[in-house]
């Protein structure tokens, strides 16, 4: 009989990971500490969205507490999470890279002004598909199922928890030192159409991260609702590839 080796911490959370899953605990509580919602999608995994949702609703620790967290598990993650997420908001999704609703969700949370955790396993989403990516470098297809998911954000909740525990965390820095602050100056935002020009040079209604613009589409010509473009002193520069909506 081979004996059984139970897996140490690293072979659990290696140190890039555990690095990953403190920066994202830390945006996360500064998210919620300014009242912020998180949604959770898992469309392949339903269970993973409600458990991730319960964490952080029904704190199993006395005097921790309770957040606003919901799963979204319609057939549409895209239309879902558009319809549900406002300025400030966090979307986490636990999801393999390939999977399209999830891709698309990341890509345009921007324009919704919503932060992202990506939770998965096996080859990586791109690099910057979503604020935080938290991976499982492995290929076994049961690794949904084996508790790594769930130890991955059991560790999210307690941390970011563990930001509580320190206010001055919670604010981030927003001092500018520069000579143009990238931070603060309007250069290249992410915007997706709500509403077409009803006329000639008239104005698209656009979603951004600081909620609905007008803003002039003469640049780019025709565009649709659920367009994404990059705005720029409000104008739109740059209408990105289309893609399912």
């Amino acid at each position: 009989m081979t004996a059984q080796i139970a897996p140490t911490a690293a072979d659990l959370m290696s140190e890039e990971l555990s690095t990953d899953l403190s920066a994202a605990a830390l945006a996360l509580a500064r998210r919620f500490h300014s009242g912020a919602t998180l949604w959770v999608l898992s469309p392949e995994w339903e269970p993973h969205a409600h458990h991730v949702a319960v964490e952080f609703v029904h704190p199993v620790i006395m005097g921790k507490r309770a957040l606003p967290a919901f799963a979204l598990t319609g057939a549409d993650p895209v239309s879902e999470a558009r319809l549900a997420t406002r300025p400030g908001d966090v979307i986490l999704a636990v999801a393999g890279a390939e999977d399209a609703g999830i891709r698309e969700v990341v890509r345009r949370a921007p324009a919704w002004g919503a932060e992202t955790i990506w939770i998965g396993f096996g080859h990586r989403p791109e690099p910057g598909a979503a604020n935080h990516v938290l991976w499982v470098d492995s290929a076994d297809p049961m690794v949904p199922a084996t508790g790594r998911f769930v130890l991955m954000y059991h560790l999210l909740w307690e941390l970011t928890h563990v930001c509580f525990e320190h206010p001055g965390l919670l604010v981030a820095s927003t001092d500018c030192t520069d000579e143009v602050c990238i931070t603060c100056s309007d250069e290249g935002r992410l915007g997706e159409v709500v509403l077409a020009p009803t006329e000639a040079f008239a104005p698209a209604i656009v979603r951004t991260a600081t909620g609905e613009e007008d803003v002039d589409v003469t640049v780019i010509g025709h565009v649709s609702p659920g367009d994404l473009v990059l705005v720029h002193a409000g104008a739109a520069l740059v209408l990105l590839e289309e893609v399912a909506r």
